[in-house]
């Protein structure tokens, strides 16, 4: 594919992934198209052209794209209703057009009873809701490939960076300014991250890559961390920006139980439950295929991602932390 002639259309570009391929797909070359209902809270790269039509009218506007990335990402309590109708529009559109389909996958697929180490071929014995959707998911894409649609699912683990909305910030993090990580499982279980600027990057590679397979299942390793490692490291890139507490920073965990108690009154509460064993089944996801594929992928070293995160957010996070900080040790800040 030539460098001049690759253009992308990114689907959901108001979501935190979709706004990082946006960012990766602009910064090496591509032509951009943005579908988003509504402007993007934050100014778009140079040369990027927003499309605001529904789906099933967006063909025309896109016309001449060879990739398709499905950003689209139902909230939590819509999701079981509304994630497999817009991924089958965003398949639709893609075989219109003749282009690629790009799906970011998740772990959801496995089940309870998934291995500690994930490979691309590895059984997927979803046993949740939301895991038997990404599992039809991904076989109507595979179905559809032997019918001519090119289909890439490049999976993650849990999203970190690029904004906020995920575990990391909204729990982790959710009361930093008080000088508390929370951390939703055992300390000692390995969970699957996958910093979200570098993910993007990957995208990048692999769809300027003509030689796959019809259709193509490859796995982000990302950061594979347990709770301790991540709580520390978290604690050491704060200190480094000068957000450490002067009495210490305290742990905590969630509180399933009262959150089991209040599910049927505050949906929320009970979709973030289906998925709760992901905190306590380790899981990891083997990246080889995707560097086999793809070649060497930029990779952001843990304490520069976290600094990214803890920057990103703000009066909201780091913000606020900082003035306590501040305010608790006024001598030490001063000088």
């Amino acid at each position: 594919m030539n460098r001049s002639e690759r253009s992308v259309l990114v689907l959901g570009a108001n979501g935190r992934f979709g706004q990082a391929a946006i960012q990766a797909f602009a910064a090496a070359g591509w032509r951009v198209l943005a579908q988003a209902r509504r402007a993007p809270p934050s100014a778009l790269p140079a040369g990027v052209r927003l499309l605001a039509q529904p789906m099933p009218e967006l063909a025309a506007a896109a016309a001449g794209v060879q990739v398709v990335v499905h950003a689209l990402n139902p909230p939590y309590p819509l999701w079981g209703r509304q994630a497999l109708p817009l991924a089958r529009q965003a398949m639709d559109l893609a075989q219109r057009l003749g282009a690629r389909f790009m799906l970011p996958g998740n772990v959801y697929n496995f089940g309870r009873t998934m291995p500690a180490r994930l490979q691309p071929d590895t059984a997927q014995q979803a046993d949740t809701v939301k895991g038997r959707i990404r599992v039809a998911m991904e076989a109507e894409l595979q179905a559809r490939s032997a019918q001519g649609l090119q289909a890439v699912v490049i999976r993650a683990g849990d999203f970190y960076g690029g904004g906020s909305g995920a575990w990391l910030d909204r729990v982790v993090l959710g009361s930093l300014s008080k000088g508390k990580l929370v951390y939703p499982g055992p300390l000692d279980v390995p969970h699957a991250w996958a910093y979200l600027p570098d993910l993007a990057q990957a995208f990048v590679a692999v769809a300027a890559r003509p030689d796959l397979p019809a259709f193509t299942r490859l796995h982000f390793a990302g950061d594979t961390l347990t709770g301790a490692q991540l709580l520390t490291a978290v604690e050491r890139a704060a200190a480094g920006l000068g957000l450490a507490p002067a009495t210490g920073w305290r742990r905590g965990g969630l509180p399933w139980g009262l959150m089991r108690l209040g599910a049927p009154f505050v949906p929320m509460w009970r979709e973030l439950l289906e998925m709760e064993y992901l905190w306590r089944v380790p899981h990891a996801l083997d990246g080889s295929a995707l560097l086999s594929a793809a070649g060497p992928l930029p990779t952001t070293p843990l304490d520069a991602a976290l600094r990214a995160v803890l920057q990103d957010l703000g009066d909201g996070g780091a913000g606020a932390a900082a003035a306590s900080a501040a305010a608790a040790k006024p001598a030490a800040r001063s000088s």
